[in-house]
């Protein structure tokens, strides 16, 4: 089995009510990257990468494509079946952008499941469940707004909310967060999530103000130093995301117990190789932790929720998929629901969605 092309697409996602809000950014639409690797005997896989925009984090849609035109060329020939092989390839022919190497490195997973008849899952260890909790995540809005939402969700089975908060004055935020626990109380589980935007003096505040509202405080300040500076003045659990950057990042992090836990997205560190050291380095030191990713369609959520199913019930925070947020699936047949608040992991083999290419339109890369 070697890789005999590789062809790449961009799909627009539009935000079904029209832009979804987080403190740094506003999206109406997102421009997801597909890719399609064919082997040369015949068997196909797929994968995904889709940032949030420019600013969310040093990702952005053609950053990713570019690096995969790089990419492409020099994996022709290449075996898919031996992802860490691939990665150490592509980490040859190229540095950095894990984000766009994650595509590829989800589609080997896929090629590679299809070639033995098995699910992504059963090659990431085996899963320990068929069905993965989700959680929704509101967006940055007005307190009562964002608190109909939250008592919206949690009738509808979310075991888990994050809460977005930041870019105005705290004390705004703080009223969302009482707002918020007013309408679910203890019916769910919390996280309130800055996305980098509070300062430390702002993020002490918001939590010792709140600090009889049980919930995990995510990524509020932009830096890891500013992050540290928290421990011990803050009243709640403090979880990392977009600075959970690649795995070494995470191991000197959980080796100096500096964080209580992740959230962790599959294309951010590398795609499903790389995932699977990340749980077993959190399983090792039982930090808790989230299997997302920051947008996308079928191919990237199937991806989450694979990776998801096999982590110890006990350290999965939830699965986010932006399923919720855009009007359409790239497979029709297979897509992913939250349902009850929960994503049934997919049951064909490999990743279990297939997109229909088409939905997809020309390609933008062809390789091979």
């Amino acid at each position: 089995m070697r890789i005999a092309s590789v062809r790449v697409w961009s799909r627009l996602r539009p935000v079904v009510g029209g832009s979804y809000v987080i403190a740094g950014s506003t999206v109406s639409c997102l421009d997801s990257t597909l890719v399609e690797v064919t082997t040369d005997d015949g068997l196909v896989g797929w994968g995904e990468t889709c940032p949030v925009g420019p600013t969310y984090q040093p990702h952005h849609a053609a950053g990713a494509r570019a690096a995969l035109a790089e990419l492409a060329p020099g994996l022709l020939g290449a075996d898919p079946g031996h992802p860490l092989l691939l990665r150490r390839r592509m980490d040859a022919t190229l540095a950095g952008h894990r984000y766009a190497k994650a595509a590829l490195d989800i589609a080997a997973h896929d090629l590679l499941g299809k070639h033995h008849g098995v699910r992504v899952a059963d090659l990431l260890g085996g899963p320990a469940t068929e069905r993965v909790p989700s959680y929704y995540a509101t967006g940055v809005g007005e307190p009562d707004d964002v608190a109909a939402v939250a008592a919206d969700r949690v009738a509808r089975g979310y075991p888990r909310l994050q809460v977005k908060i930041g870019g105005r004055d705290v004390a705004v935020d703080i009223e969302v967060v009482r707002k918020v626990w007013e309408a679910v109380g203890g019916r769910v589980r919390l996280a309130v999530d800055g996305n980098r935007s509070l300062t430390t003096a702002d993020a002490v505040t918001l939590s010792r103000s709140c600090a009889d509202v049980p919930f995990v405080l995510e990524q509020p300040c932009d830096t890891l130093d500013e992050i540290r500076s928290l421990r011990g003045r803050v009243a709640h659990p403090v979880f990392v995301d977009e600075s959970g950057t690649d795995l070494a990042t995470v191991v000197g992090l959980v080796g100096r117990r500096e964080v209580d836990g992740f959230g962790m997205k599959v294309t951010r560190i590398g795609g499903l190789q790389a995932m699977a050291a990340f749980r077993d380095v959190c399983e090792a030191a039982s930090v808790p932790h989230t299997c997302d990713d920051a947008w996308g369609g079928d191919v990237v959520a199937a991806a989450c929720v694979h990776v998801a199913a096999t982590v110890s019930p006990r350290l999965l925070e939830g699965v986010w998929v932006a399923q919720p947020y855009i009007a359409e699936h790239d497979d029709p047949e297979h897509g992913l629901e939250v349902q009850d608040g929960h994503l049934r992991l997919p049951s064909g083999p490999g990743l279990g969605v297939v997109p229909d290419t088409a939905r997809l339109g020309a390609p933008v890369l062809e390789v091979g």
